[in-house]
């Protein structure tokens, strides 16, 4: 009798069925990694989530409903900064097109960077909520003792005025929040578009 075991043919079977079970692991790991920009697609796209739309020009028509926009502004742990809208609130009918500045100082003694988010509420008004121009999602950097003012451009869909989700809705909400960025990017043409002060 031989000392070495013999080995038995694989059953083609089991070989399909390893082969489906790492391909099932491969797609659930691939599907994890994507989840979080396949959901902040969907969010852009859909308005869902308090995300505002982005629009690329402004609306043609104007509503008749004056509706009012607070600003707000918030700063993470971890980031020496003050930020803040340099008005607390406008009004203004849906399709009209405005411009908010909010200005953010840093007072770090040594060059800090900052990314911002932001969300909409209501989270029903943010499908309504067309930015043009934004700061979001760009890396800031600001040098010691430094302040930026960053522009945020948008209107309201008219269309809102014939949701009835929106009938009772007499504020939105807009509010950013900085974040120190961990990994810098290099800074967009959007974010070179800032004026230092």
């Amino acid at each position: 009798m031989s000392g070495s075991l013999s080995s038995k043919p694989t059953n083609p079977a089991h070989r399909r069925t390893a082969l489906l079970c790492a391909g099932f692991v491969a797609c659930m790991v691939g599907l994890a990694y994507a989840s979080v920009p396949l959901y902040n697609l969907f969010c852009r796209v859909t308005g869902f989530d308090g995300t505002p739309m982005v629009a690329t020009k402004e609306a043609a028509t104007t509503g008749s409903r004056a509706i009012r926009v607070r600003f707000d502004a918030n700063v993470a742990p971890g980031l020496p900064w003050k930020f803040e809208p340099e008005e607390p609130q406008v009004d203004l009918k849906p399709g009209e097109t405005k411009t908010i500045l909010y200005k953010a100082a840093s007072f770090s003694r040594a060059e800090t960077m900052g990314t911002a988010t932001f969300n909409v509420y209501p989270p029903v008004a943010a499908q309504y909520f067309n930015k043009l121009q934004c700061f979001c999602f760009n890396d800031t950097p600001l040098k010691a003792g430094e302040s930026v003012e960053v522009p945020v451009v948008f209107f309201l869909d008219p269309a809102l005025e014939k949701d009835p989700d929106m009938r009772e809705v007499q504020t939105i909400t807009l509010s950013y929040t900085f974040f120190a960025t961990k990994n810098p990017r290099p800074v967009t043409a959007a974010a070179s578009t800032q004026t230092l002060r």
